[in-house]
């Protein structure tokens, strides 16, 4: 075992230039992935062997064990060869939707930059390693533990390792033994500035994951694992009843032990659906790959469920009702005057705030400019004088909602402070204008505010700016932003989305309730609301939020569809209050603090353009912003849904129905009504033919609304449906019996070829809510099912069939196969009807 070398061996070792591509490569060697948490990348082996694994395959290599320990040869092989054919089937097709999955999840996977080869380049996270240079900035993650090299103006939120809420100060390294307060780690944020480290150590010899060994825990179980948990449990309990019935039947009427307990697993194999986990992930893997095309990146498969369950939506409206690219309109003083000094400030504290510094010394791309009211300050235009030296900044935080710098100009120390209207009025005593300084409190703040009040109206973004002169010291803190002039105003606009309109009529006939949360005034978010066709007519602020107790928040967060000025805390506590009311809820946030949020929700969205730190935390990126492309994936995660569902429900009706047949002839039969190896080959034909459910088309109504697991239609399929199956399986007994006088072998062949037409082909009629001659099934269902009949038909007639006991049928049986699996099929469609009627799908 590797002894883990310190921070200054690693320090004193790395080469100042950073590291080449092999000195990485050998490093990688050594310290594995950057991954706090080690987890094995199972090999394709490994996969295979886990599947053997499985209780039911277990079950199966037993019954052949036993087949052989019997002296029964053939029996044993087929049974064996049918796992096989199984378990390399469900190991094909899921590690072929998992990669599919992964290679998706890998276009929105989170990087860091690091100085390789004597140039700072983009690299996977999960390969920086100790001795590498990274550069982090605001918005992002810091990638690993690291020792800072030059900071500037750089905040870091360490809530995640310490439970600090407050942004924290970190300063360059100058010692040996650097402090914390030298140091950043992994699985912190930067809130604000730019900084330069030297990497320490990754993955589990971080500090975080030092924790994270300790302190493993599973994420919370999603509403797909939780309703696949319960359909688990429920499925069981009728298996065990059932199987432990037919044992004892069995044993009681004197029945050879070994056969009665080979019947007994059969039948407990046949009642399960072993295929659950394949169909599962093929399903889901599949919609992932359509959502792709939707531009909607899917970084957890299960969440593609829960995504089509969502009915409420919080976002803030920039980006999804807007067009999310904002510009500089209009700098005016206090009386609304066009000001080139107000520009003029402005730009330098957008300038200089750190972050965007580093920006413009290699070029201005808006884009890396985190910020988009100061992307749009900057690429607006330059002022002729330039930048000024810069003393100190005091950063951007919630609560002061507003960020200044202080520099030298005009020879003298200044602050300039930009932010929300009203937090710079509130630390502003005087007010600029045309015949000089005025006393803010003469009258002069009213106009200003009717101002601001009269551009938000018109959906504009109004930013204040302010300044004074200040004493010139090393350290300034938020106390120096008192007494300030206000200068005047600048005018953002971000004009609404052609297609937002439509997106939320689209959401809103599919049962999805869209809210905005938002940071905005009430003037500027109810103005786009009311462009867009939102309710906008009663608007809840941060200030109402708390004073309300989490009961008037649950109640008023259902009331109300905007809600303005808020900070993320009350972002989240209006997402709990929706999750505690019984919805399943979504969250859109692009934003550094909008991490708790992302989490919080039911299912966490971001965009591709967005901060590291969202889009770590989102279970789903989209490529693109914008209502309508959510509304896309939100269908896809329904269609998914939907699909899983058929499997569920074939599988508790029909095939329950069969095997509940199984166990009630054993009580009137003088023999077995099936083998074992039958009623295994019947089992893996039957899911053989459902393996192609994930191609299958979802019916309109399905899609409507938002769907949740639903165990009680599961129970109702199993009760009404399968009983009717249960009935064409004893009118089948007796027509073999007493019309066809069949032998032992003809019963067994006969109730195949019956069971598994009557099981298989009902997929047609259960794949959708409303009629099947107006649904059309896909292609390969459709050819998969009836490949599947014509091989149970023909069988009989081969040496494989009569190898397992099967013997040749006249065409009069077949005829009545027919005609009863087509009663049997306008039965279950008129049952269907109404249990549909009932669950609101038709």
């Amino acid at each position: 075992m590797k002894e883990t070398p310190t921070a200054s061996e690693i320090i004193r070792e790395a080469p100042e230039r950073g590291m080449t591509s092999t000195e990485a490569a050998r490093a990688f060697e050594v310290y594995g992935p950057n991954e706090p948490i080690r987890t094995r990348r199972a090999n394709a082996l490994v996969d295979l062997l886990r599947l053997f694994a499985n209780p039911l395959i277990i079950l199966l290599i037993v019954a052949s064990g036993i087949s052989l320990a019997v002296g029964d040869v053939i029996n044993a092989s087929i049974i064996i060869s049918m796992v096989l054919l199984g378990v390399f089937l469900n190991f094909f097709q899921t590690r072929r939707s998992k990669k599919a999955a992964d290679s998706l999840r890998r276009e929105v996977s989170v990087s860091a930059r690091v100085l390789r080869d004597g140039r700072w380049s983009e690299v996977p996270r999960r390969e920086v390693v100790p001795g590498d240079l990274i550069r982090i900035s605001a918005g992002g993650l810091v990638p690993a533990d690291a020792v800072l090299v030059e900071t500037r103006g750089l905040h870091v939120q360490e809530a995640a390792l310490t439970g600090e809420s407050l942004p924290v100060e970190k300063a360059a390294a100058s010692s040996p033994e650097p402090t914390d307060a030298e140091r950043v780690f992994l699985g912190t944020s930067v809130i604000s500035g730019t900084a330069t480290a030297r990497v320490v150590a990754t993955g589990p010899d971080t500090r975080f994951g030092e924790i994270a060994s300790r302190l493993v825990q599973k994420p919370p179980e999603t509403e797909f694992e939780r309703g696949t948990k319960k359909f688990g449990f429920f499925i069981v309990r009728v298996i065990f009843v059932l199987v432990v019935f037919v044992f004892l039947v069995n044993a009681l009427m004197q029945r050879d032990i070994l056969e009665s307990l080979l019947f007994s697993i059969a039948l407990a194999v046949g009642l399960t659906p072993e295929f659950l986990p394949m169909i599962t992930t093929v399903t889901l893997g599949q919609g992932a790959i359509r959502m792709a095309a939707q531009k909607v990146i899917v970084k957890n498969l299960e969440a593609i469920q829960n995504f089509g369950s969502i009915d409420i939506l919080c976002c803030d409206k920039t980006g999804t009702l807007t067009k999310g690219e904002m510009s500089l309109k209009d700098h005016v003083d206090p009386q609304g005057k066009p000001s080139e000094e107000v520009f003029r400030l402005g730009w330098i504290n957008s300038a200089l705030e750190s972050g965007v510094t580093d920006v413009l010394s290699h070029g201005l791309d808006r884009s890396k400019i985190s910020d988009p009211l100061d992307a749009a300050i900057i690429g607006h235009d330059t002022p002729q004088a330039g930048l000024p030296e810069k003393l100190d900044e005091l950063p951007f935080d919630f609560e002061r909602r507003r960020v200044s710098v202080v520099v030298i100009d005009g020879g003298q120390a200044r602050i300039i402070t930009k932010g929300a209207p009203e937090s710079i009025m509130s630390v502003c005593t005087g007010i600029r204008t045309p015949e000089g300084d005025q006393d803010l409190r003469d009258g002069a703040a009213d106009e200003a505010r009717k101002l601001v009040e009269g551009m938000s109206r018109r959906g504009l973004r109004v930013i204040a700016v302010a300044a004074a002169t200040v004493a010139t010291r090393e350290r300034y803190t938020a106390a120096d932003e008192q007494g300030l002039t206000l200068e005047g105003f600048l005018v953002f606009a971000d004009e609404p989305r052609e297609s937002a309109a439509e997106a939320l009529r689209s959401l809103a006939d599919d049962g999805v309730e869209v809210k905005i949360l938002t940071g905005d005034s009430e003037l500027a978010a109810g103005y786009v609301c009311n462009e867009v066709g939102l309710d906008a007519k009663r608007i809840i602020n941060g200030d109402d939020i708390d004073k309300m107790d989490d009961a008037a928040l649950a109640q008023t967060a259902e009331q109300v569809t905007v809600f303005a000025r808020v900070s993320p805390v009350q972002k989240n506590r209006i997402i709990l209050a929706l999750k505690q009311r019984g919805h399943v809820v979504g969250f859109l946030g692009d934003g550094i603090n909008d991490a708790p949020s992302l989490r919080t929700a039911d299912v966490g969205i971001s965009v591709a353009s967005a901060t590291d730190v969202a889009k770590d935390a989102a279970a789903i990126v989209m490529m693109e912003p914008g209502l309508d492309v959510l509304h896309s994936g939100i269908i896809e995660g329904r269609k998914s849904f939907g699909n899983v569902m058929k499997y569920l429900l074939m599988g508790t009706s029909s095939n329950f129905g069969n095997m509940f047949s199984m166990a009630a002839a054993v009580l009137f039969l003088p023999f077995l009504p099936m083998l074992p190896v039958q009623i295994v080959l019947n089992n893996f034909l039957y899911d053989l033919a459902q393996i192609t459910i994930p191609t299958d088309e979802v019916d309109d109504s399905f899609i409507r609304k938002p769907r949740k697991w639903d165990i009680s239609l599961i129970r109702d399929f199993m009760l009404y449906i399968g009983p009717i199956s249960s009935i064409y399986d004893f009118a089948t007994f007796y027509v073999l019996l007493h019309v066809f006088r069949a032998t032992e072998q003809m019963f067994h062949t006969g109730w195949f070829i019956e069971s598994l037409a009557t099981q298989t082909l009902v997929v047609f009629v259960i794949r959708t809510a409303g009629n099947p001659f107006k649904s059309k099934p896909s292609r390969p269902l459709t050819i998969t099912v009836i490949a599947v009949v014509l091989v149970a038909c023909i069988l009989p007639f081969t040496p494989p069939g009569r190898l397992i006991g099967f013997v040749p049928m006249t065409w009069q049986f077949y005829l009545f196969v027919a005609g009863a699996t087509a009663t049997y099929l306008l039965l279950v469609e008129m049952v269907k009807r109404k249990l549909m009627s009932r669950w609101g799908s038709s």
